[in-house]
């Protein structure tokens, strides 16, 4: 463990400065797109719902396809990765461009078997695309990680605030099908400027494949793995995506079928989630740099669990705003700091086949959730997936709590 540290630490002497700033611009605008399309598709959940007659059930299991999806890619995806790191700007424009073709997929399906698949592209794209994007920045800002992933998880948020908002008020102008199809042009345009500006973003020096070939880097993969705090963070990974795909499944369907918000409402809502996060992301990520990664993250945990039982109990009127509000304080800026924690343990070297371990555990178990979710819903309510999004954050925080993690040299 001490040598891998070591060998991050050391990689952080030799990080290229020139063009970090087209580096860092580019990848977050793109994480700001795909946010705002996934979140504006959440706005559109209980109209597309409606339109195809399929209930709280087949709403999870169609975000369990999604999740599976996602994971079942991740983790070869990172691997592959690892070993072309040359071509990481050519896999974020392809990733990119399929991003597109599967929105477009998702706005012409006529049954629930076609959106499926249509959403699974979307999920592979997407999944795939997170890899190189957060190892490039890992690698050119490898001495304020935590801080340039938070800034990466600023794009993400104002997508997730973007994205609700403007959904709800288009929709009441363009049918669900027309705003996905309108939309789909975003990423597609951004596949040819990702193609253009970030060509060259991985390691250049690095022009052969990993030394030792595929064997030897799925050996180096596995060990790496088999490191205590490592598979503890990836468990910790996994509870926070259950946690995340309950809250972003449901919290639209209980806006519209408990308090009967339209979609203006529920758009302005699900924006509010992660407004504040953009405020205090950096700050978060800033502090983790300086002083230590557990003590930003573990109150962060506890915070959203007693945010949630509050939202069971008094989630209603101003208070469901407030307490909304507040969980994007922790909803969005942990998970930056998360990634940054499990790159601190492992440097660039196998940035991607990690990132692509931690999305595999993080999906698999996201993946049950909405299924064990939907079920809970559709027989009680929210009520209960609220006692359990609170238990799964306890959770975490104790599994976090009990991991030793490196020391970080202090940051000016």
């Amino acid at each position: 463990m001490s040598e891998l540290v070591k060998s991050a630490s050391v990689e952080g002497t030799t990080t290229r400065t020139q063009g970090r700033g087209i580096v860092l611009g580019s990848i977050t605008v793109s994480h700001t797109v795909s946010h705002f399309m996934h979140q504006s598709f959440l706005v559109i959940l209980p109209t597309l719902r409606d339109a195809l007659a399929i209930d709280a059930l087949q709403v999870g299991a169609l975000m369990s396809v999604r999740e599976i999806a996602s994971g079942v890619s991740a983790l070869p995806g990172g691997i592959a990765c690892d070993r072309f790191k040359r071509h990481w700007g050519r896999v974020m424009a392809l990733c990119l461009g399929a991003f597109a073709l599967g929105w477009i997929g998702v706005a012409f399906s006529t049954s629930y078997v076609l959106l499926a698949a249509a959403m699974m592209v979307v999920a592979v794209s997407a999944s795939v695309w997170h890899l190189p994007s957060m190892a490039a920045l890992s690698y050119h800002y490898s001495e304020r990680r935590g801080t340039a992933l938070s800034i990466y998880g600023i794009g993400g948020s104002a997508g997730d605030v973007l994205g609700p908002v403007l959904t709800g008020f288009v929709l009441a102008y363009l049918s669900w099908r027309g705003v996905l199809s309108l939309y789909a042009a975003m990423p597609l345009i951004l596949a040819l400027v990702t193609l253009w500006a970030l060509r060259d973003v991985g390691p250049q020096e690095e022009a052969a494949p990993t030394t030792g070939g595929l064997r030897a880097q799925l050996q180096q993969a596995i060990a790496l793995m088999r490191t205590p705090a490592l598979w503890r963070v990836n468990l910790v990974f996994g509870l926070h995506g259950m946690c995340y795909q309950i809250f972003t499944t449901f919290l639209p369907l209980f806006l519209a079928d408990e308090l009967g918000f339209d979609t203006q409402a529920i758009g302005l809502h699900l924006g509010l989630l992660f407004t504040l996060g953009i405020i205090v992301s950096p700050f978060f990520g800033y502090l983790s740099d300086r002083f230590n990664r557990k003590a930003i993250l573990v109150p962060l945990f506890i915070l959203s669990a007693a945010l949630s039982i509050g939202l069971a109990f008094f989630g209603r009127g101003l208070a469901l705003t407030a307490i909304i509000a507040l969980l994007g304080v922790a909803l969005r800026s942990d998970y930056s700091i998360l990634s940054a924690t499990a790159l601190d343990l492992v440097g660039h070297e196998m940035a991607t086949t990690t990132l692509g371990a931690l999305s595999f555990t993080r999906f698999a178990m996201a993946a049950v959730a909405p299924l064990i979710a939907g079920a809970l819903y559709d027989r009680w309510g929210m009520a209960p997936l609220l006692y359990l999004v609170s238990g799964l954050f306890l959770v975490a925080s104790l599994v976090l709590l009990s991991t030793r993690l490196p020391k970080l040299t202090a940051q000016e």
